[in-house]
């Protein structure tokens, strides 16, 4: 008995307010007059904010255009003719014509959209080498095992950048132009290419390989390109702080989607005559078809759009939050109409005393 009595009491906390839970504590009562007020004001307050947002998306404007050549429409059919669900014809180039009434305020955006293209796939997902990108060395030559079947290439050389997201990455090209009166030339629009990717992707979780001699050719040297590309990633671009693994289109294409239709960011327009936005005239947008959809059923548009202080056109937030606030009144009528007749109940009962 005392054995038990003095074990029992070995692993018993400490006797003080905080383990035997004795700490000063406040427990609302969560009476009518508390509940009921604190719906109607969230509801109200959720509602004042939902009817901002969902006018300030409906504000927002936006052009799109798809292009990519189904049933023969536009002249990028031909494009998409010739590809056959594979990839098109090199240099296979169509244009999108539009013209604008008044001027289309900026910051002007222009995106890309990808539909059917499930980059949430897990096996897609993984598909990656976070070390190889990073710039690791070691990690270049030996390519994480997630990358394959786009680890080794065929003659058994190191894929850099290795893995399937990599490998699929979106290679159209768009140029703007501008004819500002009836007949005249057209005037390419300055397109601003710099920041268009996450700072923490560029700046933290991408670089290069460390130079060999200056080159940065070397340092790729013993490496190949994924099977889908037809230059290596230290050719991207001519810019020496806008090529391999910190190219910023590489970079945006390299953080995966969450919904098999999704937009990137391809460039700003915000430079020149055009920092105000989009001035009226007839405008040209040239494509150089390079991306096959129509084996997966996909879909490819190009997108301009402007945007708010809430960001780009999402109705969706505001509506929700239109939804959420009706709910919380709602629901405290209903819980007001119960108190007032279970109070008139209590209230006959007490007379009846």
């Amino acid at each position: 008995m005392t054995w038990s009595a003095t074990a029992r009491g070995a692993h018993q906390p400490d006797n003080t307010a905080f383990t035997q839970q004795r700490l000063p504590a406040w427990q609302p009562l969560l009476s009518a007059g508390i509940t009921l007020p604190l719906f109607f004001c969230a509801g109200l307050a959720f509602i004042g904010l939902g009817l901002g947002l969902f006018y300030s998306s409906n504000g927002i404007k936006e052009l799109e255009y798809d292009y990519t050549g189904d049933g023969g429409t536009g002249n990028c059919s031909l494009c998409a003719a010739e590809g056959q669900g594979r990839a098109p014809p090199p240099n296979c180039s169509c244009a999108w014509y539009f013209s604008l009434p008044e001027l289309f305020p900026g910051p002007v955006y222009l995106y890309y959209e990808l539909s059917n293209f499930y980059q949430n796939n897990r096996r897609y997902g993984v598909s990656r080498d976070d070390a190889q990108l990073s710039g690791l060395v070691s990690a270049l030559r030996h390519p994480a095992n997630e990358c394959a079947p786009y680890q080794l290439s065929a003659t058994g050389l190191p894929i850099a950048p290795c893995g399937a997201i990599a490998n699929s990455l979106f290679n159209d090209s768009f140029t703007l132009w501008h004819q500002r009166q009836p007949g005249g030339p057209y005037v390419e629009v300055p397109l601003d290419r710099t920041a268009i990717a996450w700072w923490t992707d560029y700046h933290v979780k991408f670089r290069n390989p460390p130079l060999v001699n200056g080159s940065l050719a070397l340092a790729f040297r013993g490496t190949a390109p994924p099977p889908n590309w037809h230059r290596p990633v230290y050719e991207l671009s001519s810019d020496p702080n806008n090529t391999g693994f910190i190219n910023q289109d590489f970079v945006v294409w390299m953080r995966t989607a969450a919904l098999p239709t999704f937009r990137k960011l391809y460039a700003r327009i915000r430079q020149g005559n055009y920092s105000a936005g989009l001035p009226r005239g007839a405008y040209r947008v040239n494509i150089t078809y390079n991306y096959p959809v129509r084996a997966f059923g996909g879909h490819k548009l190009i997108i301009l759009s402007n945007i708010s202080w809430m960001g780009g056109k999402n109705p969706f937030l505001g509506i929700a939050y239109l939804v959420v606030g009706s709910l919380c009144i709602l629901m405290g009528f209903v819980m007001l109409v119960v108190y007032i007749r279970y109070q008139d109940q209590d209230d006959d009962d007490n007379d009846d005393e």
